[in-house]
């Protein structure tokens, strides 16, 4: 990874934060923006590269006229596509979205073959899935944004209610990316002190609704979905992986027999580094925990089974 090159297929919101985020952080060598929406890649990619002058290290920003200009990337993160409208049912919106998704990573895999790639489409879980079926690439270079995002709004949580620096709480959140999500906060420390032994069950609780239901708050102020946290979570996972790190934090990424489960995607702490997903961690969860992470995989095989009777997989 010598180039630190990234292509950010979507220069949205949560794309161009994550984008801003990278530059003013120093993490990578080049940038490179992509949108279908004329002129925005562009306008955003100039203004950040003015703002760049002010940035630790130097990074070329650039905008691509082409999808196909995404080119020989260590990594593109992919956070294209619509979100529900109207009486758009769930099906609607995973055939509109699973066929974005498979022609930017037709794209992908033809002009950055040995990129690593970081799914944020929505909805997620199935997204990433959707990623590795046209790829065919190994599982550990296929990865969702999932508990990184979750994971940072659980500590937001806990620092409220502790009033304890968010920076020293760690944060576990496995399942999806969606109302099936689990927050762990019974296995999360405060520096180095249980979170059970500094809040009630009844406040563990309080957290892991608020968890849950972090992203829908955001909407309700501002009548759309956030995209600080995204994009900061989207620079965390680049970071770890261009560094090397080594960083545990929970992604979405697909299973092969891990928990139980073969042949879908969900989020589970794994090991991230220069080769994605270094290794796979697998918890001992209780029986109550079990049989929510059943359901999560559930219904993310669910919307698998959707686009299989729709013969997307076919097409």
């Amino acid at each position: 990874m010598n180039g630190r090159k990234v292509g950010i297929v979507g220069a949205g919101a949560v794309g161009a934060t994550a984008a801003y985020t990278l530059m003013m952080m120093g993490t990578c060598h080049e940038i490179v923006l992509f949108d279908i929406a004329e002129g925005v890649a562009k306008g955003k990619a100039i203004d950040m590269a003015q703002a760049s002058y002010y940035s630790a290290q130097p990074t070329i920003i650039t905008a691509a006229k082409d999808a196909s200009d995404i080119k020989d990337c260590d990594i593109v993160v992919i956070t294209a596509g619509v979100p529900r409208k109207g009486d758009m049912t769930r099906a609607d919106l995973l055939m509109i979205n699973a066929k974005i998704t498979k022609q930017v990573v037709e794209n992908v895999k033809e002009n950055s073959p040995d990129a690593i790639i970081i799914c944020v489409s929505n909805p997620l879980d199935v997204m990433t899935y959707v990623t590795k079926q046209i790829t065919g690439w190994e599982n550990n270079r296929i990865i969702g944004l999932a508990g990184a995002l979750d994971g940072s709004r659980m500590a937001y949580q806990i620092q409220k209610l502790t009033g304890y620096a968010s920076q020293q709480t760690g944060s576990l959140v496995i399942g999806d990316h969606g109302e099936h999500m689990i927050p762990l906060p019974q296995k999360v420390s405060v520096g180095d002190i249980p979170l059970t032994q500094l809040v009630s069950k009844e406040d563990m609780e309080g957290i892991i609704e608020r968890t849950r239901f972090g992203g829908a708050e955001i909407v309700k102020h501002l009548g759309t979905s956030g995209y600080y946290g995204p994009g900061r979570a989207i620079a965390h996972m680049v970071e770890a992986i261009l560094n090397d790190s080594k960083s545990i934090v929970s992604c979405c990424t697909i299973l092969d027999g891990e928990y139980g489960y073969s042949d879908v995607a969900v989020g589970v702490p794994i090991v991230l580094g220069a080769k994605g997903v270094e290794k796979i961690i697998e918890l001992e969860l209780d029986k109550d925990t079990k049989e929510k992470f059943a359901v999560s995989v559930s219904s993310i095989k669910d919307g698998i089974t959707i686009l299989k009777e729709n013969n997307f997989f076919n097409s």
